[in-house]
């Protein structure tokens, strides 16, 4: 069994996601080490320490922990601060491996862990697999560039890296397009669901426990509150639908994140009182993980209006509860959502596009076919699979000769 090292210096696995830096990463990082601690494998997840209360190492389950490091104060701190306590939060670590005991792999998860595991590949001569959830080019191709610095630091853990992890064959290839990866040290590992949590339910008995009418449209938007996200596009669908004469209701459920997610919540709900849709749009404060199932077992469909979505865990996770999704046709979504039978792709951001394919999704002569295909389709996708293919990866690493850069 394998001693695996997890960074996830920018946020805790232990996180709520859907505010400030958690999101989709909180849960993979999370739900992919319970799965490999089950298997038998010793976890060690790796964070900065964000507030001073934080214990130094907590326990999860048994064979999965996670370690708050002192880098930095330990506050939360804005994206432009966080590169610049990296190297403490190396040290740190270096220091406890040379202790404690080396892991066998380090596995880092998005650029600003990659540049610690770089070095602490080299250092102590450990192989190094990089998840990177998202990639300044990638971003900057479908919405707007954000640091050319940042893609320069991405550029060089694809050439370090012993593995990258690609979530489905549609980031695999923006790997090699964007970067130039060589294909060869790209291994396709889906994210999974936790189907004890996201299944199938009666929706009539979900409204009631959530007080939604039950007579009534349901949208659902699940995500942080930010540009990238789309959830302004989300709002203006429910705006047409209500225009059109639809009984339509909108539950968005997240918060602000990101330097500008404050302003956008702001003007979200300026917009909502200028439409005149108050009754008719619910924000829910963001949600422990499993919980989300119960606004998805509600929902009519789930919309997903990413500018950029490497995977689209949102989407699968709703799929998973028989509700249909609705989505840009960006990314890892291409890959989730099969127009016509388990919801629908858009290229357009029109909120007139967006409404009629609402419509067309909650059809009632369509509705039990497109959940039932929803269902079928995440039911291949479990976190135990994800960890399967990782160990394997983890296990061919530790006996092969390190790539050098």
């Amino acid at each position: 069994m394998a001693r695996i090292a997890v960074l996830s210096y920018h946020t805790s696995p232990l996180a709520q996601p859907g505010t400030g830096d958690g999101g989709g990463m909180n849960v993979y990082v999370r739900e992919l080490s319970s799965a490999l601690a089950r298997l038998g494998h010793e976890v060690d997840v790796y964070t900065r320490r964000d507030t001073p209360q934080s214990r130094d190492c907590i326990v999860v389950e048994p064979g999965f922990r996670v370690h708050n490091i002192t880098a930095g104060p330990a506050a939360p701190l804005g994206r432009d601060e966080l590169p610049l306590h990296v190297e403490a939060f190396t040290n740190s670590l270096a220091t406890l491996f040379r202790l404690n005991g080396q892991p066998d792999v380090l596995h880092a998860n998005y650029w600003m862990s990659g540049l610690s595991g770089h070095r602490l590949k080299h250092e102590l001569n450990i192989p190094l697999i990089m998840t990177f959830h998202t990639l300044e080019r990638v971003k900057a191709n479908h919405f707007e560039p954000e640091s050319e610095a940042r893609a320069l630091e991405e550029a060089a853990l694809f050439r370090c890296a012993d593995g990258v992890l690609a979530s489905c064959q549609v980031e695999a290839d923006q790997f090699v397009q964007f970067y130039d990866a060589d294909p060869s040290r790209v291994h396709i590992v889906p994210l999974g669901v936790d189907h004890a949590f996201f299944a199938p339910g009666y929706r009539p008995q979900a409204r009631r426990a959530l007080g939604i009418d039950n007579d009534a449209k349901m949208l659902l938007f699940v995500g942080r509150i930010q540009a990238l996200k789309g959830v302004d596009l989300a709002l203006e669908t429910l705006i047409e639908l209500r225009r059109r004469g639809e009984n339509a209701l909108l539950s968005i459920v997240g918060g602000p994140s990101g330097p500008e997610g404050r302003e956008m919540f702001a003007r979200l709900h300026d917009r909502v009182r200028e439409a005149g849709v108050i009754d008719y749009v619910n924000f829910v404060a963001p949600q422990c993980h499993q919980l989300l199932s119960s606004f998805m077992r509600c929902a009519d469909v789930t919309l997903v209006p990413s500018r950029s979505e490497s995977f689209g865990l949102v989407a699968l996770e709703s799929l998973s509860c028989g509700t249909p999704v609705l989505a840009s046709a960006v990314g890892g979504l291409t890959t989730l959502v099969e127009p016509g039978v388990t919801g629908d792709l858009l290229q357009s951001r029109s909120p007139r596009d967006w409404a009629d394919a609402v419509q067309q999704i909650t059809d009632p002569e369509r509705t039990t076919s497109l959940s039932n295909a929803a269902v079928l389709k995440a039911r291949d996708y479990t976190w135990r699979r994800a960890a399967l293919s990782l160990a394997s990866l983890a296990d061919d690493l530790a006996s092969s000769q390190l790539l050098r850069c």
